[in-house]
């Protein structure tokens, strides 16, 4: 299991009884310092070896959860069966598993359908360079660097 749409959906689950407030809810109980389980398609290593390894050969590892840190959960958006959020979360957190865990919470189930980081450490997306940008600056800094075209 991914927790997202890599791998096909294996299962429906019964979402007609969760509720806005419900989703918000189990969005608080995944809040703070919590343990989680990462998904067995991660890079995680069991025995030397990544735990993909073992999930693409569809062999069954046991992976422990681990502490991670969620200070923000915020719901953006419910119109279900789909449900927006945004998270702070501590390094080494998988948002997959906080779409399982949030699933779960709901007595339901739940995959990831996409992601957005906005920021790695101090680095923001918004101030990312587009590929056009950096080509640009690329070839600006290159003209500098050789003036008569001389490589």
């Amino acid at each position: 299991m991914s927790f997202d749409l890599e791998k096909p959906v294996d299962k429906q689950y019964p979402t007609e009884h969760i509720t806005e407030e419900m989703v918000l809810k189990a969005a608080r109980s995944l809040t703070g310092d919590i343990l989680q389980v990462p998904p067995v398609f991660s890079a995680i290593k069991i025995n030397g070896k990544r735990a993909y390894n073992y999930a693409r050969k569809d062999q069954e590892v046991e992976i422990a959860a681990r502490a991670v840190s969620i200070p923000e959960f915020e719901i953006t958006r419910v119109a279900l069966p789909d449900v927006d959020f945004r998270i702070v979360c501590s390094k080494g957190t998988y948002i997959r598993s906080v779409a399982r865990d949030l699933g779960k919470a709901l007595e339901s189930g739940a995959h990831l359908t996409a992601l957005c980081r906005t920021r790695v450490g101090p680095y923001k997306l918004q101030d990312a360079y587009e590929v056009e940008q950096l080509k640009e600056l690329i070839h600006l800094q290159f003209k500098e660097e050789n003036p008569a075209g001389n490589s």
